[in-house]
């Protein structure tokens, strides 16, 4: 497993279902070639870390363009991807719905490449909660690799 991790992911089953497709739907507005979380794995029980997927596939609206013959996922979808994990953990711990924005990325660091056919999981650890303001170190893995980390943070709006 990548070295560096937020937590260790070895010990989830990465078949696991914590918070479905609908659910996820249910609390992020994003729909259509938006939506970049497939669904959840885990949430820890104090809902301080996250682990979600998002399954590449060569049919997202990005894989004609990004790069002809050899696509590449875009990086601010992989930030995007890890912006809407956050927002399920922050109001996974709320409780209640909010329509939050992502306000700033800070941090970010791309090590490899995700193409169709990956299955990018994405790791969401808190950094610092505030009732309406919220930020999150988080990371995607594909294949044991850790290919890009950042820190996100969001607020209700």
């Amino acid at each position: 497993m990548a070295d560096n991790l937020l937590f260790d992911i070895s010990k989830f089953d990465h078949d696991a279902v914590f918070l479905a497709s609908d659910e996820v739907a249910k609390r992020n507005p994003q729909r259509g070639d938006m939506r970049h979380l497939d669904h959840v794995i885990h949430i820890d029980e104090g809902a301080t870390m996250a682990l979600g997927v998002k399954h590449v596939r060569d049919d997202e609206f990005w894989v004609p363009g990004h790069i002809p013959g050899r696509p590449l996922l875009p990086a601010v979808l992989m930030i995007e991807a890890a912006a809407q994990l956050s927002s399920i953990l922050y109001q996974y711990r709320t409780q209640e719905p909010a329509f939050l924005g992502f306000t700033r990325c800070d941090k970010a660091v791309f090590r490899g490449q995700v193409v169709p056919g990956d299955t990018l999981f994405l790791l969401a650890k808190e950094h610092k909660f505030q009732r309406r303001r919220f930020s999150c170190n988080a990371q995607g893995v594909v294949n044991d690799k850790v290919v890009f980390s950042v820190k996100i943070t969001g607020m209700q709006m």
